[in-house]
């Protein structure tokens, strides 16, 4: 049982980057249409603006936790205004084609500054070591993660449903056209929604800067499976996205625990399954797929 609890803490704290970052994808793709292949990247310039704070400016993660998001959110509006917005009357593919672009560019110029050894993070003393509930002995820095992550998330979640403007965005998420119909100017949001998204995926960065390695490449893998989480939970779906990235973090971790060389493949094996059962995702709609 302590194996399992273990296992289910570990699932969880990385399923918190997964939920964080694919909810942001969520939003991007909802509000503008666009498949955001470049997210992988900016949840990797999380973790390195993180790292980079630590050394130069000695920021721990508790102020990187503030001040990389805001970092990130103001990239993403320079993104957006730069690049993204150019395309955005066109067919999605070209804005697809444009942020895997803008990947190779990101993780090439980290390597030439950073190279591809990794940069060094150490959590906070306060985070290290471990903690024992009820005889149950978990990872601290772990169980921070996934606390801190289901707080964002419920944080964005009263904001989506609790305020004027937040109900403004989910409504230009999640029913983009009916939205427009209702005189809701849909483009106003566009900007602040994809630096908004940007923001979510360089926090998931800095949670995942003490726990996993810090390369250039550290976002290639991600996104990958961040696309499986987003299609699991329903394309445009915020409450789908961050379902299905806790439960895509679970199935990772029992699969490395158990069954380590098929960890991912399990992964798109519960992709597949759901998508037979339910085509739009977990919380899609069903005019999604026609």
């Amino acid at each position: 049982m302590n194996a399992v609890l273990q296992y289910a803490v570990q699932g969880l704290a990385a399923g918190s980057f997964y939920a964080l970052a694919a909810l942001g994808l969520a939003i991007i793709f909802g509000v503008l249409g666009v498949v955001n292949f470049a997210h992988g990247a900016f949840y990797m310039l999380g973790a390195v603006t993180a790292a980079v704070l630590l050394d130069t400016l000695n920021l721990t993660l508790w102020w990187s936790l503030l001040v990389v998001p805001v970092l990130m959110f103001v990239f993403g509006v320079v993104v957006e205004r730069l690049l993204v917005q150019w395309l955005l009357r066109l067919d999605p593919l070209y804005n697809f084609l444009l942020t895997f672009g803008l990947t190779l560019v990101l993780v090439e110029l980290v390597k030439q500054r950073y190279g591809v050894s990794g940069l060094p993070y150490k959590p906070p003393a306060a985070l290290q070591g471990r903690v024992d509930l009820a005889g149950v002995v978990l990872p601290r820095y772990q169980l921070f993660v996934f606390l801190f992550s289901v707080a964002i998330c419920v944080l964005v979640w009263l904001v989506m449903t609790r305020t004027r403007v937040g109900m403004i965005v989910r409504a230009s998420t999640e029913r983009p056209e009916l939205a427009r119909a209702l005189g809701i100017n849909v483009g106003r949001w566009v900007t602040p929604v994809f630096g908004f998204g940007v923001a979510l995926a360089g926090l998931a960065g800095v949670l995942a800067a003490p726990f996993r390695a810090i390369t250039a490449d550290m976002g290639n893998n991600f996104a990958i499976i961040l696309f499986a989480v987003v299609v699991i939970g329903g394309l445009g779906s915020i409450v789908g996205a961050v379902v299905a990235g806790f439960m895509v973090g679970l199935v990772e971790a029992f699969g490395q625990a158990y069954a380590p060389t098929f960890a991912q493949i399990l992964i798109f094996v519960l992709m597949a399954l759901i998508i037979l059962v339910r085509p739009a995702g977990l919380f899609g709609r069903k005019e999604a797929t026609a």
